[in-house]
C-alpha cells in the first residue's frame, strides 16, 4: 500500500510538521508499506520529495535550494515565502531542484492513503482533510469537522461550555479594538479585574505552545508585547533602535524574523508595504527611522492573528493525553503524561528538545484521579466526534479540578512525542502504532459513505497483509541497540538509540533490542528495556524507571489495566511483548544478540572500555577498535598525533585542577601568557559540544574554571550567569580542561566551519577503505555550535554540500582537498567503521586550502537531525542503508579476527 506522508506546509509549525514526516517516513513497516513523501511548501505546493531531502536538518538546509536564495550578508533565515511573487516557471525551477510538483487531482497516481503530518492552520484546520475527500483519497486522523473545531481555540471555547465541560474564565480582543492607541490601558484594567492576574494569552489558530505568554506582574508594558506576539506584531521603538549596537540590531532581526519565536516573513508596515526578506527589513528600519521623523514603527505579519484569546491563570498540574480509537470505535484514553515544566510555559524548545522538560507517565495522582481525567478526555473526544486519535491537554487544579484544553486533531510525530510515547505503555513501537492509526483511519473513512467499494477491498488487503506478517517467521539478525550511559551526552544518546532502533525496527533484515547502559566506569550496568521505558523523554528518566522496577515496584495499577483494555490492539499488532526490564551481563548479551549498535557519545561508549567487554566475548560492533578510540576520545593527545603527521590543528594546551588550586593566580596567567582572548576552552574528554565556550576576558575564565573544577554536581548560579549557560544546560566536572586559541579567518577569502562523515569497508584483499562523504557547512546562531544546533530538528543549519566557492568546479576542487584531509586523519587514527570529522576550512584560493581539525567523534550523534545523514544521502545511501553497512562493518571486522585476516588500511 503506498503511503502519501504530507509533511512541512504554510504553518509556523512547519518544521516539526517536517521532522515528525521524517519519523513516519522512517518507521513505516517495509514489509506493509512503499512510502511516499509529499513535502508541502510554505505557499502550499505538494511537491514529490527525493528522498535524500527529508534527511535534512531542516526545511531551510534545502529548501529554497541555496542556488535560489539571494545572497544573505547577515546569514538570516530564508524560507520560500522571503524570495516574494515569483511566476509560475520561476517556481517550477526553484521546486524542480528538489523533487516534483504534484497536484491533489493527480494524487492517485502517487499514494492509495495519505498520512497527515502537517500542524496547524491548512493542516488541522479540516482544510487539507476536505482536499483529499473531493479527489477520494482516504487519510488518517479525524475528518472535516473535528479537524475545524479542533484547530480554533474560541470555538472550543464556547463548544467545550455548551457541553459542560469546567474551562477557566476567558476574554477575546480583537486586534481592531487593539489597534485603538488610547483604549489599551481600559481593556488591561478591565481584563485584571474580571480575568485576575495571572493572564494566560493565546494566538487562537497557534499550537506548539506559539504565541502564548503569561503575565504574572501589573505591567502594561509586558502586557502589551503578550498581545504583540500573539497577533504576531512587532512594535519597534526609534530611541530603542539608536542605542542598539549593530549586533543587537541583527539579533533583533534574527528574532523578529524566526517563525516560531517572532512574528516571521513577510511583513506589512502601517503603509501597507510588504517586506518579504529580513536584509530587506533590516534596511528599511534603518531608513525609516534615519529618514523620518517617526518615533516607533509596526511590522505586521501578513498572516497574522485577528483576536487574541486571553484565560485566567490555572494553578495546578499539567498534562497531556492521547486518546485512540480502540477497534470497536470507542475511545480509549491513553495514560495521561504529566508535565514538568523548567519555566512557567511548555514551550517550543521544551517540547522538542530532550532534558529540558520532563514527562510523567502516568501523572503522580491517586489512581481515581488519573481515571477521572482519562474519563474525561474520552468524553471530549465523543463530544467533539473525533476520530483516529487526537491529543488532549489539560490542567488538574491544586482543587482538584479538571480543566481540559486545546484539542489537537494532530500530534507532533518527533521520536520522543507524546503519541509514541503513551503508545509504547500499552506495548506498540512506533512502527507497529503508525500501522495500526493506519489501519483505523482506512475503517473510519469508510463510515462516511465515499467510495465504499475500493475502501473495502483496501482495507481487506491490508488486514490479509498484517495477519500474513504475524504469523511469517524472519530469521532476523539480532542487534543490541545500547544507549544512555552517564555523561553530559546521555540525553543526545538516547535520542541517536532511539533512532537506531526505530530505523531497524521497521526493517525486514534486523531485529533490534534496545538496551539501556548505566552505572560507572568501573562497573557498567545493562537492562534490555521494555519499549515503553526506552521512550520516556530522556536518559535521566529511563534511569528513573529502570530502578524502580529494580526495587520491586512493578507497573503502576493504571497502567495494567490500560494494558489490559488495550489487549486486543496489542496481540494484533505487537505480539509478546517484554513487560519489565531485565539486567543482563556481557555473557548473557553474547547469547542474546549477533551484533552490538553502540549509541554512546563520550565516556563511556567512545573511549574503548565498552568495546574492550565487547572483544572478550566476540560480540561483533560499530564503530572504531578499542586503540583508536582511546585516542581519539582524547582531544590533547588527537591534536598531538594530527600535528605531529603534519595536519593543521589549533595551538592548545591542558589546564589541571590541582594547578588551579594550589595558585588560581599563577594558573590563568599561565593561559593567558599562551592565549589572547578570545579563546576557547573545553573538555578534553568529551564528545558533542558539552562545555565547548568561547572565553572573552579573564571573569569568563574563571567562570569556567570554578565550574568545571567544582567539588559538587550543582552550578553556582551567578557563576554560570557569567558564561550565559542555557536553560538545564549540562557542564560537566573535570580534572582537566583544554585550552584552544580560537581558529579566525586570518587572511582567507573564504572562511567557514563544516563536520565531514566518513564510512569504512573492506577491500577484496582485507585492508580497509575510506568514503569519505561531502562535509556539510555548519552555521552557529551563537559562539559555538551547540548541542541543539547539532541534533535538534529545527535547530540550526546545516547547508550540504559545504559552500566553499560559488563556482562549482571551483567549489568541488576545494571540496576534494578538504575530503583528502579528513580521509588523512581517518587513517592516521586508524578509524574504523564510520566517524564524524569536524574541522574549520580557509579557502585562500583554489590551490591553497587549509583544513584546521577541531575533533575527531568515533561514534557520532546518530538522531534523525543530524548531518551526517545528509551527507551520506549524496552518495545514494538512505540512513537505513548508511547503519546496515556500518553494522556490516562490525559484523565482517570480527569474523576477520576470528581468522587472522585484518589487514593494515587501504590507500
Amino acid at each position: 500500500m503506498k503511503i502519501g506522508i504530507i509533511f512541512g506546509g504554510p504553518s509556523r509549525e512547519r518544521e516539526i510538521s517536517f521532522a515528525g514526516g521524517r519519523t513516519v517516513y522512517d518507521n513505516l513497516d517495509k514489509s506493509l508499506f512503499e512510502a511516499v513523501p509529499v513535502f508541502a511548501d510554505s505557499l502550499g505546493n505538494f511537491i514529490l520529495l527525493d528522498w535524500q531531502y527529508i534527511y535534512k536538518g531542516t526545511i531551510r538546509d534545502f529548501y529554497p535550494p541555496v542556488e535560489a536564495v539571494p545572497e544573505s550578508v547577515h546569514q538570516l533565515q530564508i524560507y520560500l515565502e522571503s524570495l516574494g511573487d515569483l511566476t509560475d516557471e520561476e517556481l517550477d525551477a526553484v521546486i524542480g531542484k528538489v523533487g516534483k510538483r504534484i497536484q491533489p487531482h493527480a494524487f492517485k497516481q502517487y499514494f492509495d492513503f495519505a498520512f497527515l503530518a502537517l500542524h496547524g492552520p491548512y493542516g488541522e484546520d479540516g482544510s487539507i482533510q476536505g482536499l483529499l475527500e473531493w479527489y477520494h483519497i482516504p487519510y488518517s486522523g479525524s475528518g472535516i469537522l473535528p479537524s475545524a473545531i479542533g484547530i480554533d481555540k474560541i470555538v472550543q471555547k464556547q463548544f467545550m461550555a455548551s457541553h459542560n465541560f469546567p474551562t477557566p474564565q476567558y476574554q477575546i480582543i480583537s486586534a481592531d479594538s487593539w489597534a485603538d492607541e488610547t483604549k489599551r490601558h481600559e481593556i488591561f484594567n478591565q481584563l485584571k479585574q474580571e480575568l485576575g492576574l495571572p493572564l494566560v494569552l493565546k494566538a487562537p489558530h497557534q499550537g506548539s505552545s506559539i504565541g502564548v505568554s503569561i503575565i504574572k506582574e501589573d505591567n502594561f508594558a509586558a502586557f502589551s508585547e503578550a498581545i504583540e506576539r500573539s497577533l504576531f506584531v512587532k512594535t519597534i521603538s526609534k530611541e530603542k533602535w539608536q542605542q542598539m549596537s549593530e549586533d543587537q540590531r541583527l539579533f533583533l532581526i534574527k528574532q523578529l524574523t524566526d517563525i516560531r519565536e517572532g512574528i516571521g516573513m513577510p511583513v506589512r508596515t502601517e503603509n501597507g508595504t510588504v517586506i518579504h526578506h529580513p536584509e530587506q527589513l533590516l534596511e528599511v528600519i534603518k531608513r525609516l527611522f534615519s529618514e523620518t521623523g517617526r518615533d516607533k514603527l509596526t511590522l505586521t505579519n501578513i498572516e497574522s492573528e485577528a483576536y487574541v484569546l486571553i484565560e485566567s491563570f490555572i494553578r495546578g498540574r499539567e498534562f497531556s493525553c492521547i486518546v485512540i480509537q480502540d477497534p470497536q470505535g470507542n475511545p480509549l484514553a491513553l495514560p495521561p503524561t504529566e508535565i514538568i515544566k523548567g519555566g512557567e510555559v511548555f514551550d517550543y524548545r521544551s517540547k522538542y528538545l530532550p532534558g529540558l522538560s520532563r514527562k510523567i507517565t502516568p501523572i503522580n495522582l491517586p489512581q481515581e484521579k488519573i481515571q477521572q481525567i482519562r474519563q474525561e478526555c474520552q468524553r471530549l473526544f465523543l463530544a467533539i466526534g473525533f476520530n483516529v486519535y487526537a491529543r488532549l491537554d489539560g490542567f488538574i487544579s491544586d482543587a482538584g479540578e479538571i480543566f481540559l484544553n486545546d484539542p489537537n486533531t494532530t500530534s507532533g510525530m518527533l521520536p520522543s512525542s507524546f503519541f509514541f510515547h503513551q503508545a509504547a505503555e500499552i506495548g506498540l513501537n512506533p512502527s507497529q502504532f503508525l500501522t495500526y492509526i493506519i489501519r483505523t483511519s482506512l475503517a473510519e473513512r469508510l463510515k462516511t459513505g465515499k467510495d465504499t467499494t475500493k475502501m473495502l477491498h483496501q482495507l481487506h488487503q491490508l488486514d490479509a497483509a498484517i495477519k500474513n506478517k504475524n504469523a511469517a517467521r524472519h530469521d532476523k539478525i539480532k542487534v543490541g541497540v545500547i544507549m544512555g550511559g552517564y555523561s553530559s551526552e546521555r540525553h543526545i544518546s538516547v535520542e541517536s538509540g532511539r533512532n537506531i532502533y526505530e530505523k531497524l525496527s521497521s526493517s525486514i533484515k534486523y531485529q533490534p533490542i534496545p538496551i539501556f547502559l548505566t552505572g560507572s566506569a568501573e562497573q557498567h550496568k545493562l537492562y534490555i528495556m521494555p519499549i515503553n521505558i526506552m521512550l520516556k523523554d530522556n536518559a535521566d528518566d529511563i534511569k528513573e524507571k529502570v530502578t524502580h522496577f529494580e526495587q520491586g515496584h512493578g507497573h503502576h495499577p493504571v497502567l495494567e489495566q490500560i494494558m489490559n483494555e488495550a489487549e486486543g490492539i496489542t496481540a494484533t499488532y505487537a505480539g509478546s511483548m517484554l513487560r519489565e526490564p531485565q539486567q543482563l551481563n556481557f555473557e548473557q548479551l553474547h547469547n542474546l544478540v549477533d551484533v552490538v549498535f553502540i549509541a554512546l557519545h563520550g565516556r563511556p561508549g567512545e573511549d574503548g572500555a565498552l568495546q574492550a567487554e565487547l572483544e572478550k566475548y566476540h560480540i561483533p560492533y560499530n564503530g572504531s577498535g578499542i586503540a583508536s578510540s582511546q585516542v581519539t576520545i582524547n582531544k590533547y593527545e588527537t591534536n598531538e598525533i594530527l600535528r605531529q603527521n603534519g595536519m593543521h590543528v589549533a595551538n592548545h594546551m591542558l589546564a589541571y585542577k590541582q594547578d588551579w588550586v594550589t595558585d588560581a593566580e599563577g594558573f590563568y596567567q599561565k593561559i593567558e601568557s599562551n592565549f589572547a582572548y578570545p579563546l576557547i576552552a573545553k573538555p578534553s574528554d568529551d564528545g558533542c559540544s558539552s562545555a565547548v565556550k568561547k572565553i572573552k576576558s579573564r571573569a569568563e575564565l574563571e567562570a569556567f574554571s570554578s565550574l568545571i573544577f567544582r567539588e559538587g554536581e550543582d552550578l553556582d548560579p551567578q557563576v554560570a550567569q557569567v558564561l550565559s549557560l542555557g536553560f538545564k544546560e549540562e557542564f560537566p566536572n573535570k580534572e582537566v580542561f583544554l585550552v584552544e586559541n580560537l581558529i579566525s579567518k586570518e587572511e582567507a577569502s573564504h572562511f567557514l566551519e563544516v563536520t565531514g562523515g566518513l564510512l569504512t569497508k573492506y577491500l577484496p584483499d582485507g585492508r580497509v577503505d575510506y568514503e569519505v562523504f561531502e562535509a556539510s557547512e555548519a552555521l552557529a546562531v551563537g559562539e559555538v555550535l551547540s548541542l541543539e544546533e547539532k541534533f535538534l530538528a529545527g535547530e540550526g543549519q546545516n547547508i550540504t554540500p559545504a559552500r566553499y566557492a560559488t563556482d562549482p568546479e571551483a567549489r568541488q576542487a576545494i571540496s576534494d582537498k578538504v575530503k583528502a584531509d579528513l580521509k588523512k586523519v581517518a587513517q592516521t587514527l586508524n578509524i574504523e567503521g564510520y566517524a564524524r570529522i569536524d574541522a574549520f576550512v580557509r579557502v585562500k584560493g583554489k590551490d591553497e586550502v587549509e583544513t584546521i581539525i577541531i575533533e575527531v567523534n568515533s561514534l557520532p550523534g546518530m538522531t534523525p537531525a543530524t548531518c551526517i545523514f545528509h551527507q551520506t544521502a549524496i552518495n545514494g545511501y538512505k540512513p537505513y542503508d548508511f547503519i546496515d553497512r556500518i553494522l556490516q562493518f562490525g559484523m565482517e571486522r570480527t569474523k576477520k579476527k576470528g581468522t587472522g585476516t585484518v589487514m593494515g588500511v587501504g590507500q
